[in-house]
């Protein structure tokens, strides 16, 4: 099986990131890929833009999502929305096609330093998701992240946090004995 994981962030210290590195390392994978999107900048999109030809990386990431065998998308909240540069790879992803995650078995997450974890983000994606081919087959929201992970060993330090991960990504996939 081969895994595609995900934050939708670009910052560089993106507690998102940090999510769904540890829920990817949960999961028996033959192959686990996790996508960085400082690495998929391109041109705002707009419709002029798009008449002047798709960015060979929107390209990419959606070819890595038609490659992969399951998703794990750990979303970041800014204002109570996607970030800039998830959303911008996703509006370029779906003029290639509307079913931008191919219907793929997906486990989607969220999470912030506050008490709510992302969750009118995580909201927004599971309710758009059947519009884009997302077979989302659970959510997480992951409240006071600081409180509940552990940055400098990559995992979670809250037992029933860390349960809750492994419930959500069993819906989808097979866990690491």
């Amino acid at each position: 099986m081969k895994l595609l994981a995900f934050a939708g962030s670009n910052s560089k210290t993106s507690i998102n990131k940090q999510l769904v590195t540890y829920a990817a390392s949960l999961v028996d994978a033959s192959e686990v890929e996790i996508l960085d999107l400082n690495d998929y900048e391109m041109p705002i999109y707009s419709v002029e833009r798009n008449e002047e030809g798709m960015p060979e990386l929107a390209t990419q990431f959606f070819n890595k999502i038609g490659a992969a065998d399951g998703v794990i998308i750990s979303f970041a909240e800014y204002n109570g929305s996607y970030s800039s540069a998830y959303k911008n790879i996703f509006d370029w992803m779906s003029r290639i096609d509307m079913k931008v995650f191919q219907n793929k078995p997906m486990i989607m997450m969220a999470s912030s330093p506050g008490s709510m974890g992302g969750a009118s983000v995580l909201a927004a994606a599971k309710g758009s998701a059947p519009y884009f081919a997302a077979d989302v087959k659970a959510t997480l929201s992951v409240p006071k992240f600081y409180d509940v992970f552990d940055s400098e060993a990559g995992k979670m330090k809250d037992a029933d946090m860390d349960e809750a991960l492994r419930k959500a990504l069993s819906e989808a996939f097979t866990l690491k004995a």
